[in-house]
């Protein structure tokens, strides 16, 4: 056990249910091992084969052309699959990278735009495909979004132009090195030490070319990553933690690549941070969000489709992408973290009101936000606040403020530290 700089005594949590789930897959894998082996000749794996099946291209539906200025990619594939997209110089490209695609047939797409010199596509690494567009001169992304038509889905990038200073510094951002970790597709994490110092994942939601909802010249992203700093530090200071950052820059990190941070940093809690703005009604002070199946209020839906919309629109989105044994054994384990997660939402809240912070009529809710949806990590999203409410926006730039929120959610997790030993050690 370790002793904060608060008093609080924290014993190593969790690590009960890690092993009674650890012990229980075994056994459950076995189980349906021999179970699936007896049905391996049936016809009706074909539906299960189909989900390792390479996304195929449809030249018909494939299209490379210009709309005035601008140059419009549309891609036909057979299903939805991870995909990101970024740009980069000498010479200028677009680079479209698919987890995974059969680009083979691409050669037969004819390029009606006067503004791409070259196509090129191909393995990029194992696992991922790349299509490469050789662009005339410098071009950013001002639209990206993967849509279903039918059993037909569309990828639809559209580029404008800008000038050579702007792109220039767009293609000198480096690749995220988070790209190539793992897709989060199973419950389970590598046992830890009971010594390890408890992983704190913090995910400063939106980031790069999503900046998330924007009020005078403020914008979420950047809002949200220096609160997240700011948290961090508080949290090291405990002496208790390993904070983790899910990103350190105003880049866009996909949906994927947030949950894959945590589950390979194997995270004992995961905490999402926004400032929303609703565009009809009013909302002020903050929600304290938990994963529901559906939201709690309509307002609740809205910002939950809106999340996962612009998570989709820069690139991925891998809901129900999971096999049969993987959903089986994550269900169980919600059903263990769900009580967990809520009641880190209530020492949260507890810790708000006690700091005296404003707080939503509403303080705790639940909604379907994708980033919440790790079945064996406590999760919470907060919107510390709602940049459409001229209070929350003055709230959230002043220096004071943040500072209280800050220390608050740090003491909401402290008392959820405890409370959340003590009650492991029941088990």
């Amino acid at each position: 056990m370790q002793v904060t700089n608060h008093g609080v005594v924290i014993h190593a949590f969790g690590w009960s249910f890690k092993a009674r789930l650890a012990k229980f897959v075994r056994a459950f894998i076995c189980a349906l091992s021999v179970l699936f082996a007896c049905f391996l000749v049936a016809p009706q794996i074909s539906a299960a084969q189909d989900l390792s099946v390479l996304a195929k291209l449809d030249v018909a539906e494939t299209s490379f052309g210009d709309t005035g200025p601008d140059v419009e990619v549309v891609l036909a594939l057979s299903q939805p699959v991870p995909w990101r997209t970024r740009v980069l110089a000498d010479p200028p490209r677009l680079i479209l990278d698919f987890r995974e695609v059969d680009f083979g047939p691409i050669a037969n797409v004819p390029v009606r735009s006067a503004h791409i010199k070259a196509v090129r596509a191909g393995i990029f690494r194992p696992g991922w495909s790349r299509l490469v567009l050789e662009l005339d001169g410098p071009y950013m992304v001002t639209r990206a979004e993967m849509g279903t038509e039918g059993a037909q889905v569309h990828v639809i990038v559209r580029l404008g132009p800008v000038d050579a200073a702007v792109f220039a510094k767009a293609a000198a951002v480096p690749e995220p090195l988070d790209w190539a970790l793992p897709t989060p597709t199973t419950p389970l994490r590598p046992t830890q030490d009971k010594n390890d110092r408890m992983v704190v994942v913090l995910d400063p939601g939106h980031g790069g070319i999503d900046p998330g909802a924007e009020r005078n010249g403020q914008s979420e992203a950047k809002l949200m990553l220096a609160f997240a700093q700011q948290l961090k530090e508080l949290l090291l200071r405990e002496g208790v933690f390993k904070v983790v950052m899910t990103r350190e820059d105003d880049i866009f990190v996909p949906l994927e690549t947030r949950i894959s941070i945590a589950r390979a940093e194997s995270a004992d809690l995961l905490i999402s941070l926004h400032a929303d703005a609703l565009e009809e009604g009013e909302a002020v002070g903050a929600v304290i969000y938990t994963l529901s199946g559906e939201a709690s209020e309509a307002a609740a839906s809205t910002l939950a489709e809106r999340h996962d919309r612009n998570d989709l629109l820069a690139g991925v989105n891998l809901a129900g992408q999971d096999d049969l044994v993987a959903t089986v054994l994550m269900d169980m384990a919600r059903t263990e973290t769900a009580p967990r997660t809520a009641r880190l939402a209530a020492s949260l809240e507890e810790a708000m009101k006690s700091a005296d912070l404003k707080m939503h009529r509403v303080p705790l809710q639940s909604a379907g936000f994708s980033v919440l949806k790790s079945p064996d990590i406590p999760s919470v999203l907060i919107e510390l606040g709602f940049l459409s409410s001229p209070r929350d926006l003055a709230r959230l730039t002043d220096g004071t403020w943040r500072a209280r929120m800050a220390e608050a959610i740090r003491d909401g997790v402290m008392i959820w530290v405890q409370e959340d030993a003590a009650l492991q050690g029941l088990r």
